[in-house]
């Protein structure tokens, strides 16, 4: 393009935030610059990529109008803002070196599965890269869990220690190359490599492998492919840390894997090469491939199929199975094997689970798993490619075409979620369960990656990493910190002592900052407590932009959480906002005899639940007939005095009770087996449910436990009397839901809580309240279960600080 009058010309500046970085978007603006004639530059910082172009004011026009139009696949902009700025008379257009804003911060991409380029690479023997464990492109490889600082530039992430070759040097510093500024770019020649190390420690039910090398490289991969075909368990590292590794097609290598960990009964996920591998053992709609297939590569479950080739000890008692595809070249390579499994399957397919012991974080580093994972594998598939933030799995389910989250982290995390409004810099820690936490910034809620449950000082430290991770690379500093209001928590005493002296005062008013009537004005740096359920309902509004103006009816059914009454809430309806909340109706309360004791041993809250609805504890009835004669005496001690029982209305521990009733289980290895167990039963087509009593403020499940025992002893089939309380929760929520629509006139309903993982109650509960013309919100972002809650204890608590301010 020939410019003949230099009058003509104009100056722009702009500054683009959102995932900007690590995804192509700089060599992407330098070919659109000279696509449309114009000079300048472009260059990272801290906050987004900031531009500077020059040129005819129509070509500019058409340069912003191509940059958000046209940008790269992984690149997600939030804002563009264009600033006017004099001539300069540029003869080119070029990429400056990076700057850093200490204030600024930019949104960090996820890790991302690997791309169809270098994916055919990885298996072009012409390739230089060929079958090279970490090929990698501007597309896809690893982000969040290798970057140490921002902007997102190698010195800062765990590649600084790679030094690239010529070769490799020369694709980065190349504008028009597809590895153009990727930072984790390298090759055979100078970047990481894998080795294989063999256990030397003695293991129980172990392999004798004192007579095998330790093999690098390619000899690595194909030893560890032998011995997974021979039923060993193989520590594998990938992008997030440790995987342990089996054949999923054996009985015996499941079994060992469990015995190992202490892994009773709790489902295992399987890595599969591709759909048509995955069709052998799952049921997969096209739907379910699409998501199955996307870059963020989740675990999905999937409906088992029958007479699947897959070892029946990977979900015991249960009809679904969590499925991923790989998602690292690591994990092609390893699926990808020249000699066809025996067990009739396309290619392998290995169970990856978390390598760790059961309820401790997930392992990371070399030296920690040769220490930590010493009584797990026979072997260790090594590399020395750093992994600095620790990120499990996501884990996720189909609902109605959309993906239901249940654990979000790798893949989706660090990616924010946009909140309506801007709230002062908070930090919510969340509950105990899937613990996760929220750290704000602006109108952004940076969730993080799944931690884990926080019940041990392993998980706690992952925890505090993790935060200070966080804080670091989004360039926060909390003003406020907001957690659970129940006491025994660890991320709640955790948040106490944070926030230093001032914790046992503010501890003291929790109860009645959490009412709706008593906002007490807040400090900077100081603590406020959320109640559970509040916090659940402010999650699912966040996720679907909701201002707040005006409260839903929300319905936050879950196991345990806190209530502003010292009981065991987790039937609860409220008309709620993020700054107040109403509890206008409850499942009624029935005594948790034992506690933890309870949760443990479904039988207890059967017991407990005959007893509430005046039904003799007939030795018929399967849950009478679990507890030992003893413990009935026990227990029904504790029932008439209030001995070591409080109170609790949750639902989840309804379902588990109902479970042990019908016979299903009666003790539990891992949390909601007893109601996930209950659901995969519940038969199609019943149309008729039992049915609460709806009184001013309860529902008595009592009524609903009457006709459960009756239908027992009538041996009425347990996949009926499972459908049928699944019909009497769905009726209950849309009775509540039209009696407060009367009494309110609002028509928003918001569905959270782990309760609301169980998609055969969602699916109901849904139909029936859209087809009396209610919106219903359910997740889509961020879990239902607690995994989702600091999302909400960071809006509550930000709300109350900003309203704090303005007094």
């Amino acid at each position: 393009m020939i410019i003949t009058d230099v009058q003509r010309l104009e100056r722009q500046r702009l500054t683009v935030t959102g995932v900007v970085q690590g995804v192509g978007f700089r060599p992407f603006v330098y070919g659109l610059a000279a696509r449309h004639g114009l000079t300048g530059f472009v260059g990272n910082h801290s906050g987004g990529v900031f531009i500077e172009v020059e040129g005819p004011e129509a070509e500019l026009a058409a340069f912003q109008r191509d940059l958000v139009n046209q940008a790269p696949p992984l690149a997600h902009i939030e804002r563009v803002v264009v600033e006017a700025r004099p001539v300069q008379g540029d003869s080119a257009f070029t990429i400056v070196h990076s700057q850093d804003e200490a204030s600024a911060n930019t949104l960090i991409s996820p890790d991302i599965c690997l791309c169809a380029d270098c994916l055919r690479e990885l298996f072009d023997p012409q390739d230089r890269r060929y079958r090279y464990p970490f090929i990698n492109c501007t597309n896809c490889g690893p982000r969040f869990t290798i970057i140490q600082n921002i902007p997102y530039d190698r010195p800062y992430t765990t590649m600084a220690g790679f030094p690239m070759c010529p070769d490799c040097r020369a694709e980065y510093e190349n504008p028009l190359d597809r590895r153009f500024h990727a930072q984790p770019n390298a090759c055979p020649v100078c970047g990481p490599q894998i080795w294989l190390e063999l256990n030397q420690s003695p293991i129980p039910n172990g392999h004798d492998v004192s007579n095998l090398q330790s093999p690098i490289g390619d000899a690595a991969l194909q030893t560890a492919q032998q011995l997974l075909a021979a039923g060993q368990i193989v520590a594998v590292k990938g992008l997030g840390g440790f995987h342990l590794a089996c054949d999923a097609s054996s009985d015996q290598a499941v079994q060992t894997l469990r015995q190992r960990k202490g892994r009773v009964d709790k489902p295992f996920a399987v890595m599969a090469l591709d759909v048509e591998t995955v069709r052998q053992f799952a049921e997969l709609s096209a739907e379910e491939e699409t998501l199955l297939s996307s870059k963020e590569r989740p675990i999905l479950l999937l409906r088992k199929k029958p007479g699947s080739p897959l070892s029946d000890f990977i979900a015991p008692g249960n009809n679904a199975i969590g499925v991923m595809l790989p998602y690292t070249p690591l994990h092609y390579l390893l699926l990808t094997s020249s000699h066809p499994p025996v067990s009739g399957l396309r290619s392998p397919v290995f169970i990856m689970t978390s390598a760790n012991h059961s309820d401790e974080p997930i392992v990371k580093d070399n030296a920690e798993a040769r220490e930590r994972l010493s009584t797990l594998a026979d072997a260790f598939l090594f590399h020395n490619r750093n992994i600095h933030a620790r990120c499990d799995d996501s884990v996720v389910r189909m609902f109605r075409g959309a993906e239901l989250p249940l654990r979000r982290s790798r893949g989706y995390a660090p990616f924010p979620v946009k909140l309506p409004f801007n709230l002062p810099p908070t930090l919510a820690v969340g509950g105990e369960l899937k613990s996760t936490f929220c750290l704000t910034k602006d109108d952004y809620a940076f969730m993080s990656q799944h931690i884990g449950d926080m019940e041990n000082l392993e998980t706690l430290a992952a925890f505090d990493q993790a935060v200070a991770h966080f804080k670091h690379i989004f360039r926060v500093e909390p003003e406020l910190i907001a957690c659970d209001m129940h006491p025994g928590y660890l991320s709640t005493r955790w948040a106490q002592e944070q926030q230093g002296s001032r914790g046992a005062e503010e501890r003291g008013r929790s109860r009645e900052e959490s009412h709706p009537c008593t906002p007490a004005p807040l400090h900077p740096c100081s603590l406020v407590f959320v109640q559970h359920h509040h916090a659940h309902i402010a999650a699912v509004m966040a996720e679907h932009q909701l201002d707040g103006a005006e409260p839903v009816i929300g319905f936050s059914f879950d196991g345990t959480g806190y209530g502003t009454d010292g009981a065991i809430w987790g039937g609860e309806v409220f008309i709620a906002d993020y700054q107040t909340f109403e509890r206008v109706a409850h499942l009624k309360y029935t005594p948790l005899a034992g506690g933890d004791a309870a949760v443990k041993r479904p039988y207890r809250l059967a017991l407990a639940q005959l007893w509430a609805a005046g039904v003799d504890w007939d030795e018929r009835l399967p849950c009478v007939a679990a507890c030992p004669v003893v413990e009935r005496r026990v227990m029904k001690h504790q029932l008439e005095t209030g001995f070591n029982s409080v109170p609790t209305s949750s639902f989840g521990r309804l379902f588990d009770a109902v479970a042990s009733l019908a016979g299903v289980r009666h003790t539990v290895t891992y949390e909601a087996q007893a109601a996930i167990e209950f659901e995969a039963l519940a038969a199609p087509g019943i149309k008729e449910g039992y049915t609460f009593a709806i009184e001013e403020n309860l529902f008595d499940a009592a009524p609903v436990i009457r006709a459960v025992a009756a239908d027992v002893l009538a041996q009425v089939p347990t996949a009926v009397i499972a459908a049928k309380l699944h019909l009497a929760v769905a009726d209950l929520i849309l009775q509540v839901s039209l009696r407060q629509r009367r009494q309110t006139g609002l028509n928003r309903v918001a569905l959270s809580g782990g309760v609301f993982q169980n998609t055969t109650l969602l699916d109901l509960a849904t139909r029936q309240l859209q087809a009396h013309n209610f919106t219903v919100l359910t997740h889509r972002r961020v879990p239902p279960n607690d995994g989702g809650l600091a999302l909400g204890q960071a809006i509550i608590g930000g709300i109350k600080a900003r309203g704090a301010k303005s007094i």
